[in-house]
């Protein structure tokens, strides 16, 4: 095979992993926008720890605590938001 074969095949399987990759991402917001906060709250809070109790901190502890978290666990503004209103409503 040829270089110039060699690069257009590359070129067209890196195509196909970028519209294959692009569709699932298209996708995964669709499934975490129908999420409650609990749910988002059991699923991510316990990958890497014991998630605590909604009663163990105040509302604005609640509030910090989701602003690192945020950061540490790679969350969305909108998955940080129903987890952070879940725990408040829950105290």
């Amino acid at each position: 095979m040829s270089l110039m074969r060699k690069i257009l095949a590359t070129a067209v399987a890196l195509l196909m992993l970028a519209i294959i990759l692009s569709s699932i991402s298209c996708a995964t917001p669709n499934a975490l926008r129908d999420k409650i906060g609990v749910q988002l709250w059991s699923e991510n809070c316990n990958r890497c720890h014991n998630a605590p109790s909604p009663t163990d901190f105040s509302d604005a502890k609640w509030a910090n605590i989701g602003a690192h978290m945020k950061i540490r666990a790679n969350l969305t503004d909108e998955e940080i938001t129903k987890i952070v209103e879940f725990l408040q409503a829950s105290n």
